[in-house]
């Protein structure tokens, strides 16, 4: 027989003193916990993508680099090891952890670009693996878009390739501020120092001749793990970083910065209250109360709000996405921008990019194509090829077309003027797409080098457009107008009653546009009109009377304003 004892019946108070006691532990555990996850939100996140030529090892560059950061699932390592294929000498072909596709698999090389994610106790990262064959240079392109660090494979055994050479011109093209020289295969090359520094100095040619400031080259062996976290004992004579040392120290700055941007995606109208503009913040920094001016109108009105889901925000920065709410009632609607009103964008419908065409299908000269720029579609005619770049020599050479992966200054003429800064200031307002209006195909990438307006001579009379402000001098500015149209030069008067004040940075945008001098002699034209057509003129291109000290008596003063005119560099006469 069992005795069964009863227990005691515990109290209230024991019960509750027993909940208390578990109670700090628990709470304790939340909060360390919520300290791990804040931390890792913290940490900075560095985009990377890899290049090179076909079979120089990338993907399996990456994957050694994921197995050796402890960063693959135990069953996607497992399926791996039982994979009927392997390519590799060891237990595992690490290039199967990045390439993913039935073909890629069956054919051993990179199609598609392929998105890792890892993490160190140091830094966040997110990898693209892009492919080597020409074919799919467009492929390269698309990923390397927003890296932050280019690594570019080197086959140890080989040497630099034609690829290898493209895929380098691409990111200095793109703007990726750190190239990494990745020589790898240097178990080929009998872990050779001097093969090393042979290929050392050969990218650091490349590498100055593209204008690419921060290069580090790294000796590696992805097959055999050398120096991609681990260091080895093979290559004792290295003494600088691991592949991943590096990436963990190299700095994270953002891509775009500087003056306001903001690109209308949305008008946000739930009801008659609330009105406000929607978009990714595309530079600088905005704040309640700031000055911005609408583009194209040229309306300037200050930010009353920066509203999200999770409240009003004292400021935001790229890459954000906020909805704006503006002090003034004005007309905005999607591709509009928002900007700083004394360092406004390119307003132009001429410009030169340079472009990586992707299509089979070449590109011709006067062909009509769509553009998507920012949060704005709109058609373009691409006008001339200015030059098609040698990949092996990056000598410029004449072309009539392009045919895929060339790569080309481009001159366009859009339908409509574009809102944008150069590639070099601004990733996201420099850069643009082309769509073939028929197929809807994606066929270029293209980074805008200059607005071609500011340098475009008018072809009648040797001269650059202008704006002429003469303010009190009525008949002076009258015979400029009649002696520079009868020089068959375009021009206008701004000193019209059917143009209100609040039209006259617009109509001198029109009229730059045009290809036309704008004249004004009113001495009421409101400084903020004149602070606004500053903002999209050259410095040269706007002259003042008070500038260029023109006497007083009118023949004289007319004399001096055709000669600035006429010179071949208006800025040196403007005293």
């Amino acid at each position: 027989m069992f005795t069964i004892l009863e227990q005691p019946p515990k109290s209230p108070q024991t019960e509750v003193s027993s909940a208390s006691e578990l109670a700090p532990s628990s709470a304790f555990e939340d909060a360390r916990f919520a300290d791990f996850l804040q931390q890792h939100l913290d940490q900075d996140l560095l985009r990377f993508t890899t290049a090179g030529s076909v079979d120089d090892g990338k993907s399996t560059l990456i994957g050694r680099l994921l197995h050796d950061t402890k960063s693959v699932y135990e069953d996607q390592l497992a399926a791996i090891k039982k994979s009927r294929i392997n390519r590799s000498a060891g237990p595992i072909d690490f290039s199967l952890l990045t390439d993913g596709l039935r073909a890629e698999r069956e054919q051993g090389i990179t199609i598609d670009v392929a998105y890792r994610y890892f993490s160190t106790a140091r830094r966040k990262f997110i990898i693209a693996d892009t492919p080597g064959h020409e074919q799919y240079t467009r492929n390269m392109a698309t990923g390397a878009s927003n890296a932050h660090v280019a690594i570019v494979l080197i086959d140890g055994s080989k040497g630099l390739l034609p690829q290898s050479r493209r895929h380098t011109f691409i990111a200095s093209l793109l703007g990726i501020p750190h190239v990494i020289a990745a020589v790898n295969k240097m178990d080929l090359a009998a872990y050779s120092e001097a093969r090393f520094n042979e290929l050392r100095a050969d990218f650091i040619s490349l590498a100055a001749q593209l204008g690419i400031a921060s290069v580090e080259v790294i000796p590696v062996s992805a097959l055999e793990g050398d120096n991609v976290v681990q260091r080895g004992g093979n290559m004792p004579w290295y003494n600088g970083p691991t592949l991943l040392e590096y990436l963990e120290i190299v700095p994270v700055s953002s891509q775009v910065a500087g003056d306001a941007r903001f690109p209308v995606q949305l008008v946000s109208r739930p009801d008659s209250t609330f009105r406000g503009f929607a978009g990714q913040v595309a530079g600088g920094v905005l704040r309640p109360g700031d000055e911005v001016v609408a583009l194209p109108s040229l309306q300037t009105t200050r930010i009353h709000s920066i509203v999200t889901y999770d409240g009003d925000l004292p400021a935001a920065q790229h890459p954000m996405s906020v909805t704006l709410r503006l002090e003034d009632e004005i007309d905005l609607s999607r591709g509009d921008m928002l900007a700083s009103p004394g360092a406004l964008p390119s307003i132009s419908r001429n410009f030169e990019a340079m472009v990586v065409w992707m299509h089979a299908d070449p590109l011709v000269p006067g062909r009509s194509y769509l553009i998507k720029h920012t949060s704005r579609q709109l058609r373009a005619t691409a006008a001339s090829i200015e030059y098609r770049v040698d990949v092996n020599t990056f000598e410029h050479r004449p072309a009539d077309q392009l045919e895929m992966n060339d790569i080309a200054c481009v001159r366009f003429e859009s339908a409509s003027p574009l809102l944008f800064d150069a590639y070099k200031q601004n990733r996201l307002t420099g850069s643009f797409i082309l769509i073939d209006p028929i197929t809807n195909a994606t066929v270029g990438a293209a980074m805008i080098t200059h607005s071609i307006e500011a340098d475009a001579l008018d072809e009648s009379t040797g001269v650059q457009p202008a704006v002429i402000l003469l303010p009190g001098r009525k008949q002076l500015a009258g015979r400029l107008l009649d002696a520079l149209n009868q020089a068959g030069r375009k021009a206008i008067s701004l000193d019209d009653d059917h143009i209100p004040a609040s039209h006259l940075a617009a109509a001198i945008r029109a009229a730059q546009l045009a290809g036309a001098t704008a004249i004004a002699a009113s001495s009421a034209l409101p400084a903020n009109i004149v602070r606004q057509a500053g903002a999209f003129l050259e410095p040269h291109q706007l002259l003042d009377a008070a500038a260029l000290r023109l006497p007083q008596d009118d023949d004289a003063a007319l004399e001096q304003l055709l000669s600035t005119l006429n010179s071949t560099n208006i800025k040196d006469s403007i005293q």
